[in-house]
């Protein structure tokens, strides 16, 4: 069948401008969704939200605006976006279904940063694991221990268990049980007690030290000692309090009992 010269032309005419509309929705609609999601990220960057959650918040808008443009384009050119949407569907499911682990991480990461149950510099426990973060990013959240190694804990895992911040709040409270024998002095002993505590200045006037008999053992007369620290001196006070009162204790003749086995021998 002979197709005229004006009905070809009159095919390029028509398909010609659907091709031109829909190079042009792209290109537009491309520079809108890179100004929509600018403004959206400006919006959350006013609102102090985490830089992190702000790039990755704005991807998501980038990416589903530019979908949205692609399908609007393709639908322009007469391309049955139906099936097209569901295929992706599908492979949105698939994928979401292979790396559901990796996309847990990412939601609690978003949650972590989110609500901020802790920082970069602070000392955590989380997930067993104790530490300094170093790094909290989508993933994982990067601790650093005492002894300089670095642990890497998926964010999945700490968002599901109990998480404790010990920098979260500016002071602590320090606690200790000390012994002492039967035979000892007790008020020399609480009042040494006392002295050890009240004359370390790193200890905290208010709350007041406080110290008390708290048990009458079995081989000892236990006290309890607590005192209030700034966060930063915790450890410091614990271990220096400790070899005081052991050298303390030696000097004034207070004993420090520890557990002892009597064996008798029947002859």
């Amino acid at each position: 069948m002979d197709i005229s010269f004006g009905a070809i032309m009159g095919y390029i005419s028509f398909y010609g401008l659907k091709v031109i509309g829909s190079i042009l929705i792209f290109y537009i609609g491309k520079k809108i969704a890179k100004w929509l999601t600018e403004i959206t990220k400006k919006a959350m960057q006013k609102a102090k939200m985490d830089e992190t959650i702000v790039k990755f918040l704005g991807n998501i808008v980038y990416g589903g605006l530019l979908l949205f443009i692609i399908l609007a384009a393709l639908s322009n050119l007469g391309v049955n976006t139906t099936s097209f949407i569901a295929v992706l569907g599908a492979a949105g499911l698939a994928v979401g279904l292979a790396f559901q682990g990796t996309l847990a991480n990412i939601g609690a990461g978003v949650l972590l940063i989110f609500f901020r149950p802790f920082k970069v510099g602070d000392f955590i426990n989380a997930a067993g694991e104790s530490g300094v973060v170093e790094e909290i990013n989508l993933f994982s959240v990067l601790l650093k221990t005492g002894d300089n190694k670095q642990i890497i804990i998926p964010n999945s895992a700490i968002i599901g268990g109990n998480i404790t911040n010990f920098s979260a709040k500016d002071t602590r409270r320090v606690d200790w049980t000390f012994g002492i024998g039967y035979d000892d002095d007790l008020k020399l002993a609480k009042a040494t007690l006392e002295e050890i505590v009240n004359a370390d200045d790193r200890v905290l006037k208010e709350p007041a030290p406080f110290v008390a008999v708290s048990e009458l053992a079995d081989s000892s007369v236990n006290f309890v000692v607590r005192v209030w620290v700034k966060s930063g001196d915790y450890w410091g006070v614990y271990f220096d309090t400790l070899e005081k009162v052991k050298l303390i204790f030696d000097e004034k003749g207070i004993s420090i009992p520890y557990p002892q086995l009597d064996v008798h021998q029947d002859k």
